[in-house]
């Protein structure tokens, strides 16, 4: 016997040696007052130690049915069919195999189990016949009695069935739950990745190269190297404001996500112009062009825009060096959003930062992410050029979206 979780769990063979025990001592003291009283004076046979052994042999058996109800089923059958045959008035044996045999229907399949049911049936319609019952009533009594035994086990049978189907069923969700809970979490540190690479990258460059600048400069030109450490000010100020943004939306709670808020904070393609600013404040020489009609953006695909502007811009001011022309050109189509990033000239820097190789994984994981295309690679007339396209809700007539 077990206990666990407020529920008692006792072994089955405990449970069948109880029953089997109980039947038979139920048994043998029922038909040893039954006869003293009643079929001695009918003429029915002394019941001793024969009809206690058979008795026994007819209940007992009923301890195997959990492990093996065949060979339980087969002897208590048989010894109800010899107790019979003895002359036994059989009342007294008739339900250990009934029960028997509603084990053995419960455990095989309907072909195997009816050879069972149709055994009983005649086990009892003998009995019935041995009891000086009429053909008529001892047949009923054996169609009555293991009818009711075969709706009620194979009723059994099928709601087992269908429990082991409904616990298969819930393993293999509760397998899918969590294969969807690590492939959630994949994601999310996928994102935070991307994010916290194009905001630690893009700032600390350009930290670099202006230290860097603003150190070569700063006895030639002090102009220059003020105007430099005051760019590392404000670079600093502004990846420390997206840094808290990133912050928070770590810290958001999952009780009520918004998925609009875990953009609000971050910059978009309306943040274009600081950070050609910024940049330009790197010694980079910086335009940037629209064409079509600018119009909003959803915020996943105008943060998705702006970051990869930063990375693109971020590789320039590692690779290309002070000197570079860097043109943007952005393109609102009416259901295509087009942006090109391109870099010509430049002297390459002293000593060259070190670069991984994740910034152009992580724009081409953004622009998949929204159904989109990059294209980075180095131009045949020399530099290097970025283009990124994604689609984007067709305008309607009246030049909205």
């Amino acid at each position: 016997m077990q206990v666990g979780r407020g529920r008692i769990r006792v072994d089955p063979l405990v449970v069948d040696s109880l029953l089997g025990c109980v039947m038979a001592v139920v048994t043998v003291t029922y038909g040893r007052q039954a006869h003293a009283a009643q079929y001695q004076g009918e003429g029915w046979p002394s019941f001793g130690v024969l009809a206690i052994a058979l008795s026994l042999a007819v209940n007992l058996p009923l301890v195997l049915r959990g492990r093996a109800p065949w060979v339980a089923f087969g002897i208590s059958c048989g010894a109800l069919a010899v107790y019979t045959a003895a002359g036994f008035q059989p009342s007294t044996n008739l339900w250990a195999p009934l029960l028997a045999c509603y084990t053995v229907i419960v455990r095989s399949p309907a072909r195997r189990a009816a050879w069972a049911a149709a055994a009983t049936a005649t086990a009892w319609a003998a009995a019935g016949l041995a009891a000086r019952l009429s053909v008529e009533l001892s047949l009923t009594q054996a169609a009555l009695g293991v009818g009711v035994v075969w709706a009620w086990a194979r009723g059994s049978r099928r709601l087992a069935q269908r429990n082991v189907q409904l616990a298969e069923l819930t393993a293999q969700l509760r397998r899918e739950q969590e294969l969807r809970a690590q492939h959630a979490i994949a994601q999310e540190r996928l994102r935070i990745a991307r994010e916290l690479h194009d905001v630690v990258a893009h700032h600390l460059s350009a930290l670099a190269v202006q230290a860097g600048l603003a150190e070569y400069v700063f006895a030639s030109d002090p102009a220059a190297a003020r105007q430099a450490v005051v760019s590392v000010g404000s670079s600093s100020r502004q990846a420390l404001e997206e840094m808290r943004g990133l912050l928070g939306v770590l810290r958001t709670g999952t009780e009520s996500p918004d998925e609009e808020n875990l953009y609000r904070s971050a910059p978009g393609l309306e943040a274009l112009d600081e950070l050609v600013r910024r940049t330009r404040a790197s010694g980079l020489d910086v335009t940037w062009s629209v064409s079509g009609q600018w119009r909003p953006l959803p915020s996943g695909v105008d943060l998705c825009a702006y970051r990869i502007v930063q990375e693109a811009l971020t590789n320039s001011m590692k690779h290309a060096g002070p000197g570079a022309r860097i043109s943007i050109g952005l393109g609102f189509g009416s259901d295509l959003l087009t942006c090109e990033v391109t870099s010509r000239g430049g002297t390459a820097p002293a000593a060259e930062l070190p670069s991984t190789g994740l910034g152009l994984i992580g724009m081409r994981e953004r622009a998949r992410l929204y159904g989109g295309s990059l294209r980075a690679g180095p131009r045949t007339e020399g530099g290097f050029e970025v283009v990124f396209t994604v689609p984007l809700a067709p305008l309607d007539t009246a030049g909205g979206a």
